[in-house]
């Protein structure tokens, strides 16, 4: 999989692409037009962020290209890629329980804390992707 050298990209499957953990200084793209959301994006090798309407929607710690970026109401789902292995952190909702799958694999339950924020590590080797997907109980 590679970098999104556009920083963020929409794809044709109606899901979004973004983040380059192969720069060296931070980059970022601002209002970026998705289904009438904006989006921003910050990215480099040892963070990458994404913002919809100013809201925090995803980051990863180091840096990380995201493809196929779907999120809705019950799931989040996404491929990841990066040099290093990440801790990912994503805003779904308040004090409520998901499963995470990650490369098919159950690898769990974890429950938001009250700001809705859930972070997982995820394993990762350069270009070779990881799934992974989120799905509220």
């Amino acid at each position: 999989m590679p970098v999104v050298s556009e920083l963020i990209r929409s794809e044709s499957d109606k899901t979004l692409s973004f983040g380059d953990y192969t720069l060296d200084t931070k980059s970022k793209l601002d209002n970026f037009d998705f289904q009438g959301d904006l989006y921003k994006v910050k990215t480099f090798k040892e963070v990458t962020k994404l913002e919809r309407n100013g809201m925090f929607v995803y980051e990863s710690i180091p840096g990380t290209a995201v493809e196929h970026f779907a999120a809705t109401e019950t799931e989040v789902e996404f491929k990841v890629e990066g040099d290093n292995d990440a801790q990912i952190t994503l805003e779904l909702e308040p004090e409520t329980e998901y499963d995470i799958f990650v490369n098919g694999n159950d690898s769990g339950s974890m429950k938001t804390n009250l700001g809705g924020k859930l972070s997982l590590s995820v394993e990762l080797d350069p270009q070779v992707e990881v799934s992974v997907k989120v799905v509220k109980k």
